[in-house]
């Protein structure tokens, strides 16, 4: 029995391959199924999102689980996604044990994400061990090494800044706009653009409850798609300078070779809503705002650069972090393989358990009869201490005597903290 960790993110394998073995929701439970009818599988969860498909599993193999547990795996994947074996076995990685439990914790925490410390893997992964209990597919020993993930995932989010400070454009320029609206569900944003950076600077305005979105778009359907989706007004690029005064944010990425917004026209602007602040954001390569914008008073504008600048080093403050994270995890596999070792000797104190209480219902069942036969209850009590006492002590001390006698050091001074009794003088075992 092994724990492995098999899979393949955004720095061992191309978009195509992660593509192809990617799971949907609708996917997953049939995965899971399917997985865990191989003989070898006894527990699996599987975590898929868009830089990465994992499986975490509990394994069982004749053979030693590092020669045979990624073929294993392997087999099984290419067989379900129709991949070619070569191609998935060069893009993938399996780790195993105890490595197996540190790479759950670095995926759950956000330390192996392609945006070091992102928030969103800690939910997918709870998500994705909820299906996989759901489908009946997880086991003590997986779910001992996922939940000691998740807690400790929680600990580095709590212990150290490895998720504040923002490492995307989009999300830089949100949190620069924050420090000039303290309140965003207040303010009225208008974004110029319906490419993927505008979608998501308006993914995480939505987060933040802004008051308003308008979507400005050459095309108008282009627009109505990405308004469509976070509730917004689209317009064409003609209406800009009906809304531009009703907006207190700009973001503008387009693919424009000439500026969108002139001096002239957010002057004009400016004074319509009597030199409110106006805080615009030019991620456009070439710019889509002129720079004499930011000349204008109360008109705050940043370019790609200037956030590019406060992405880079906010990325250099959440790797300083890992090594941070990197400790807490190290304490989390050390207390990770204390439970293991506890879950280990179970069965032994249950053993132990049975039989002296077997013992003692023998015993208490002699006293019983003796006082039922007319004994006198102090004698049968006396009786009854002595009996429990000798039959509960004599194979310890039996095999204690064998080990003196056999020099065993080792087992003796074992004997001795388990009981809490003198040490013994063990000089002459050598």
């Amino acid at each position: 029995m092994a724990l492995v960790s098999f899979g393949m993110n955004h720095s061992t394998a191309s978009v195509e391959l992660r593509e192809k073995v990617a799971f949907s929701p609708e996917e997953l439970s049939g995965g899971l199924k399917s997985l865990c009818r191989l003989e070898t599988v006894n527990a699996a969860v599987i975590l898929s999102t868009c830089n990465r498909t994992e499986i975490f599993a509990d394994i069982e193999l004749p053979a030693d689980p590092e020669a045979q547990g990624k073929a294993e795996l392997n087999r099984w994947l290419c067989g379900y996604k129709k991949v070619d074996m070569t191609t998935l076995d060069k893009g993938s990685y399996c780790f195993y044990g105890v490595e197996a439990v540190r790479q759950m914790m670095k995926v759950a925490s956000g330390i192996d994400s392609m945006v070091v410390g992102e928030p969103q893997i800690l939910g997918q992964m709870k998500s994705a061990y909820q299906q996989s209990l759901k489908a009946g597919c997880v086991n003590a020993d997986l779910g001992l090494g996922i939940q000691h993930s998740l807690i400790y995932a929680k600990k580095i989010r709590s212990k150290t800044g490895i998720g504040v400070n923002p490492v995307s454009v989009a999300y830089a320029a949100i949190n620069l706009a924050q420090h000039i609206f303290s309140d965003l569900s207040e303010t009225k944003v208008l974004l110029v653009g319906a490419g993927e950076t505008i979608d998501l600077v308006a993914r995480h305005l939505v987060q933040k409850n802004v008051g308003g979105l308008f979507v400005a778009s050459r095309s108008l359907d282009r627009a109505a798609n990405l308004a469509n989706k976070y509730q917004g007004t689209p317009l064409v690029l003609g209406d800009l300078g009906e809304y531009l005064p009703k907006a207190d944010i700009v973001v503008s990425s387009t693919a424009s070779q000439l500026p969108l917004l002139g001096k002239g026209l957010v002057e004009r602007v400016m004074a319509k809503r009597k030199h409110r602040p106006m805080f615009m954001v030019d991620i456009a390569v070439p710019r889509d705002i002129e720079p004499e914008v930011g000349d204008l008073p109360d008109v705050y504008l940043y370019t790609v650069d200037d956030l590019s600048d406060v992405v880079e080093e906010n990325r250099k403050n959440r790797l300083k972090e890992v090594e941070k994270a990197q400790v807490i995890i190290a304490e989390g596999l050390d207390h990770y393989q204390a439970e293991v070792r506890k879950v280990r000797v179970i069965p032994a104190i249950k053993s132990f358990r049975y039989r002296s209480e077997a013992i003692r219902d023998e015993t208490l069942e002699k006293a019983m009869m003796a006082l039922s036969n007319g004994e006198a209850p102090e004698s049968v009590l006396h009786g009854m201490a002595w009996l429990l006492t000798n039959r509960l002590i004599h194979k310890p001390s039996h095999n204690i005597k064998v080990a003196a006698e056999k020099g065993d050091r080792a087992a003796i001074e074992s004997f001795t903290a388990l009981y809490e009794l003198d040490q013994v003088d063990t000089t002459e075992f050598d």
